[in-house]
């Protein structure tokens, strides 16, 4: 599903126009990349978090010139389920 589908699925159901629910959605994204950019982690009750987590420092090996290097601590974005998502997934989604 890309973000149009997202849009014009909500703008069904809601009866909403489609540039009102394009604007929220840009909207939402937004804020939770601007909360995460200043360190606040974003909490969704029933979906799950949007959290910064901290990767340690590692040595990586660069192949082609078979010399290591070192990779700095460095944070990244990630998105951690909740539990009632992850089981609703868990129980309606059929194993390949």
């Amino acid at each position: 599903m890309t973000k149009a589908d997202l849009v014009a699925k909500i703008s069904d159901k809601l009866g909403i126009e489609k540039g009102d629910v394009q604007a929220t959605v840009e909207t939402f994204m937004e804020e939770v990349k601007t909360s995460l950019e200043s360190g606040d982690n974003v909490y969704l009750r029933g979906f799950g978090s949007f959290i910064v987590k901290t990767r340690a420092e590692k040595t990586g090996r660069n192949i082609s010139k078979n010399t290591t290097i070192k990779i700095p601590a460095h944070n990244i974005p990630a998105f951690k389920p909740a539990k009632v998502f992850v089981e609703g997934v868990k129980t309606n989604v059929d194993v390949n």
